[in-house]
């Protein structure tokens, strides 16, 4: 279990706040694409790591993220005419570029200076795989914008669903990082040939567990007989980059796998987004049934306040929870625990190895940063930016050959909790 005071430290993401100067040492998720699709086209509110800011896209296409209240004198900016490459307010005309400089203050007298002395605050973005990220850290420690694979597949063959979890980010960052969960919160009672591993009678996996430069790379290992395993490997990329193997196999090898961002929008509130992908194929209608479990502003229509819509008679004969839908049972689960759970109450167990091994990392990593240290994973010379180790897979193997000789060697092992 944690103390306290390490509950604290692990969960608080506002400004000024430990944590939140971690993750904004990072590039992080801002918004989706497509909520800003067009040039000029309407502001969006964005809430991160604690901060009310607006979106937009401006007439050359370029991406702002600014604070939401104008310097002048407070008013909302997502009021505000995104016009002729600058967003401007509606009280009294003020205009900010991208970069958040003051282009215009027309209530001012001719010749007044007073655009030249304010810089509105603005983080850069970048766009990449129908996201749009931002750096909300020390512009002189900016990072390269890592170019994980998932984010170079062609567009059509990604799916992304954006959802607003109601708890602090660990709790779904947890859920990420537990592979023996699947066996029971996801069960099906009828068979179904993309989750054949659900069915074996292993349902305790043991775990093999690799910290990497960027965090942990872990094999859930299931016995499939008395000669053979059933292997997933899965990754935890800093800050809070979950990636799971899912989705169908082709010649053995997982077409795609599926990146979950579990991004703060603040202490108690989370934005998570489930980046899917496919290598082979465009993903198809059939593919995309996910868009069905959110409203127009991404909240979840089956959430705490009706229950998830929970189905009794669906949780005796039709699956183990009686919710429809992967993501919905997992929100279940990490919402219900309260909106930051006490994980001085919890009494951990050896299912729980690669949370723990997960916790501890981030823990040191603020240490670290406290004394100096650069935070795990980070690149910033472009040359050294190579991320494409960063994968998963599964594998069914002879119980007596060892995973890593399908999935490299690299990294320094831990073996249970």
């Amino acid at each position: 279990m944690l103390s306290k005071e390490e509950n604290e430290l692990l969960t608080r993401v506002h400004p000024g706040s430990a944590m939140g100067g971690l993750f904004r040492r990072y590039w992080i998720p801002a918004l989706l694409s497509e909520e800003i699709s067009e040039p000029d086209c309407p502001p969006v509110r964005v809430r991160l790591l604690g901060e009310d800011l607006v979106a937009f896209r401006d007439t050359q296409r370029k991406i702002g993220l600014l604070d939401e209240h104008c310097s002048h004198r407070g008013t909302s900016l997502f009021y505000g005419r995104n016009e002729e490459c600058g967003l401007r307010c509606i009280y009294h005309g003020w205009k900010y570029d991208v970069e958040g400089n003051v282009l215009e203050t027309p209530a001012e007298p001719a010749g007044s200076q007073l655009k030249n002395k304010v810089h509105h605050t603005a983080y850069p973005c970048v766009e990449a795989g129908g996201m749009v990220f931002a750096y909300m850290g020390p512009r002189d420690k900016t990072p390269v914008f890592p170019t994980y694979a998932w984010l170079g597949v062609p567009q059509n063959q990604i799916y992304i669903a954006k959802s607003l979890l109601e708890c602090n980010y660990l709790q779904g960052l947890d859920g990420d990082c537990d592979s023996s969960h699947l066996n029971f919160l996801h069960r099906l009672f009828k068979p179904d040939a993309r989750r054949e591993f659900l069915s074996y009678e292993d349902q305790s996996p043991e775990f093999e567990i690799d910290e990497m430069d960027f965090g942990f790379r872990v094999a859930a290992i299931r016995k499939m007989g008395s000669d053979k395993n059933y292997i997933r490997i899965s990754q935890f990329v800093m800050p809070f980059i979950g990636c799971v193997p899912v989705g169908r196999e082709i010649d053995g090898k997982l077409d795609g796998f599926k990146a979950v961002y579990q991004v703060p929008a603040d202490d108690t509130n989370t934005w998570r987004y489930d980046f899917f992908f496919k290598w082979s194929r465009p993903w198809s209608k059939d593919d995309s049934s996910k868009r069905n479990f959110v409203g127009p502003d991404y909240k979840k229509i089956r959430n705490i306040r009706n229950n998830y819509l929970q189905d009794r008679q669906a949780q005796k004969t039709v699956n183990f929870t009686g919710i429809e839908e992967f993501l919905n049972q997992d929100a279940c689960v990490t919402e219900s625990m309260g909106e930051i759970v006490d994980r001085t109450k919890e009494h951990l167990g050896v299912s729980d190895s690669y949370i723990i091994q997960v916790r501890r990392f981030l823990l040191k990593a603020l240490r670290d940063l406290k004394t100096g240290k650069e935070p795990p994973g980070l690149v910033y010379d472009p040359s050294h930016a190579d991320f494409s180790h960063i994968r998963c897979d599964v594998a069914r193997l002879p119980s007596n050959v060892p995973w890593r000789t399908l999935f490299g060697e690299e990294g320094r092992s831990h073996k249970g909790a």
